[in-house]
């Protein structure tokens, strides 16, 4: 039953892929859904073996790579934290699938989409049942392959492959990290395998834990987009709305935090590692959340949120909590995926019009998708008793509890975000549905609610939206549960969750909650009676810097451009045109090809057929000869090396063995 949960997407992949023009687009939705929907009933029934009945199960398949030091084997565990990312991963794939048949209807290429769609929830799969670090990397290169091909989808449109080509070389920069990190693994373990890489870390060297730790976090860095390698995440919005819901919910992006959580075991012995992590989440966090403020783009303001709940996962696990961070992930999949599908279909209706100043008026036209998305982003603002509410106020707790350096500012920082986040939430609800219209008529005439099956879709992430939260929060994050026991591990002196319960101020319990007020009700309230207070703002020279920067995402696209980007190809230029193309070249074979040719072609015209050349050639030879010969007599020697010597010897006895053999 568990490989089947790997298989069938792969299968659904091929069939629609390969066979795509035998079954046609019907036959690729059937098959394609048909598998997903069927793992999802699978995962559903592992979830209740391996974690409600605590039945770890461990699958080994072959043997890959067997040498006298190096053992590693195709081998698959579903323990806790696997099922548990196998939830959020096949149930939203399965949506978004749904979703897609409508959204991609008049596409001419379905099925080799719902054949990337599918792939991309294979190798997710391969992931996060891996037995082995190298397994899992299988599936890390994977869905950064696939997520190329879905980003570039439309790959007529310059700006999709330039995305994809982004989202690429960026995430490079991480997996040739996370290559040096399975190297170093392995040089100071022996072993890439779970079991004894976890077993061994607690009697190794803290600096060596702490540099693979590093290396591990730089690859999640990468994956999650945490500054500053997030700068591909926005850019990955130029693919179809349904590939966004994808890699922004449960896919691409959760890649690098299901490293970490896989890694507590190595993480817990490096307070270094830790530190950093908590800091990086932290600036991650209110970055994209300051980042949000003043985008226009719809998928845009969701993207800088799907970064911004990124980062208060990342801020978890430096703060140890683990199962807490895991619980967000889940969480944050639901609701975001009901965001983003929830503008997709804003924008299908709308005739492809993204931009929020050009919408406005909606709830008139699409109720349903209203109440979705206020679903949505009540959940993504931690509303009580909705899904969000469960995990993301107690990060922010839990920070605080830490009663360090670190845990104070990413509890301050964390908060102000909590606002922010209110803020452009309902910005984004506010332009799109409340305010006048502001697009043509002709678009406003088109507007409808999309048929059955993207409702049910739509319906069906509410429902989690609303509910998930409530039902499981006592299974992931209650007092004295051990359900995550045998997957993730937490240093005794790191377990602050009773503090963050029942010692924490009110005030401080509070002020996230009242910060989220506060930014919710600001929003409102200026956009309805003063939509022209955020222009006034810019009037002025500050307040225009201060947007440009803000909207100009802290310039980081530039910097990246013009002094990294710019120099290295300024520097490969050289490279190839004066050492490899120069140096390199003269100095190879090709030069030293060059130089023997030439100098034989030199050679060869002396042989002239005139014996009077022949004779000058023999006169120059013989005064050469005796003039080595007697060259200690006419010049004092005392002042010349001996190699010089020892050289003129060396050519007499040459010249004297060619005259013996001539004659």
């Amino acid at each position: 039953m568990y490989l089947t949960i790997l298989i069938l997407p792969l299968i659904g992949s091929i069939l629609a892929g390969l066979f795509g023009k035998k079954i046609g687009v019907t036959g690729s939705h059937v098959v394609t859904i048909s598998c997903l929907l069927l793992s999802s009933i699978l995962s559903t029934v592992a979830f209740y073996e391996v974690i409600l009945s605590d039945s770890p199960v461990y699958i080994f398949i072959a043997s890959w790579v067997d040498s006298e030091v190096l053992n590693i084997s195709w081998e698959f565990l579903f323990d806790s934290l696997s099922v548990a990312m196998l939830i959020p991963v096949l149930f939203i794939s399965t949506l978004v699938h749904l979703f897609s048949v409508d959204y991609m209807a008049g596409d001419p290429h379905n099925q080799r989409f719902f054949s990337y769609l599918s792939l991309f929830t294979f190798f997710m799969l391969i992931l996060v049942t891996g037995g082995n670090y190298l397994v899992m990397f299988v599936g890390w290169e994977g869905i950064g392959v696939v997520s190329f091909l879905l980003i570039s989808f439309w790959y007529t449109r310059v700006q999709a492959v330039k995305s994809a080509i982004q989202a690429l070389t960026m995430n490079r920069v991480g997996d040739m990290m996370l290559s040096i990190g399975l190297f170093a693994m392995f040089g100071i373990f022996g072993n890439l395998d779970y079991s004894t890489v976890f077993s061994i870390s607690p009697y190794v060297n803290e600096i060596a834990i702490t540099i693979v730790g590093l290396l591990l976090f730089i690859g999640a860095t990468a994956k999650s987009a945490q500054v500053p390698l997030h700068v591909w995440l926005p850019g990955s919005m130029e693919g179809p709305t349904p590939v966004s819901a994808l890699i922004h919910a449960a896919t691409l992006v959760t890649a690098g935090i299901y490293l970490l959580l896989r890694s507590s075991w190595l993480l817990e012995y490096s307070p270094l590692s830790l530190i950093v992590i908590v800091l990086v989440g932290s600036i991650t966090a209110f970055f994209a959340a300051t980042s949000g403020l003043v985008q226009n783009d719809i998928k845009r303001i969701i993207a800088f949120s799907t970064i911004s709940q990124l980062g208060y996962m990342v801020a978890a696990i430096g703060l140890s909590q683990y199962n807490v961070a895991l619980f967000h992930l889940v969480n944050h999949a639901f609701f975001k995926a009901l965001l983003f599908l929830s503008a997709g279909q804003i924008i299908h209706s709308m005739m492809d019009e993204q931009d929020v100043r050009k919408l406005g008026g909606l709830i008139n036209f699409l109720p349903l998708t209203y109440s979705i998305m206020v679903i949505g982003s009540l959940s993504l603002l931690a509303t009580p008793f909705l899904t969000g509410f469960y995990s993301k106020d107690l990060i922010i707790e839990l920070a605080y509890a830490k009663y360090s350096f670190s845990g104070t500012f990413s509890y301050y920082l964390l908060s102000i975000t909590a606002g922010l986040t209110a803020f452009y939430s309902f910005r984004l609800i506010m332009l799109t549905f409340l305010t006048i219209p502001n697009s043509s008529k002709v678009k406003y005439l088109n507007v409808h609610e999309s048929s059955l099956i993207v409702i049910i879709s739509l319906l069906t992430l509410s429902i989690f939206s609303i509910f998930f939260g409530y039902l499981f929060s006592d299974l992931f994050i209650g007092i004295g549960n051990n359900a995550f026991s045998s997957s993730i591990f937490i240093h005794p002196s790191n377990i602050n969750l009773v503090e963050a319960e029942f010692s924490l101020p009110l005030v401080i319990k509070l002020l996230p909650a009242l910060l989220t007020a506060l930014g919710a009700f600001f929003a409102i309230f200026t956009y309805q009676n003063k939509p022209e207070f955020f222009v006034d703002l810019t009037d002025n020279f500050i307040g225009k810097n201060i947007y440009t920067f803000l909207n100009g995402k802290y310039f980081f696209d530039i910097i990246y451009n013009f002094y990294i980007i710019r120099k290295s190809l300024n520097y490969g230029y050289y490279i190839t045109n004066v050492l490899e193309r120069g140096v390199i070249e003269i100095m190879g074979p090709f030069g030293l090809s060059n130089v023997l040719f030439n100098t034989g072609k030199n050679i060869s015209k002396l042989d002239t057929g005139i014996v009077t050349s022949y004779a000058l050639y023999i006169v120059l030879g013989l005064i050469s000869l005796i003039f080595l010969v007697f060259f200690p007599v006419i010049i004092d020697i005392s002042n010349y090396p001996l190699l010089l010597l020892e050289l003129r010897l060396f050519i007499i006895y040459v010249a004297s063995f060619v005259l013996y053999l001539i004659i």
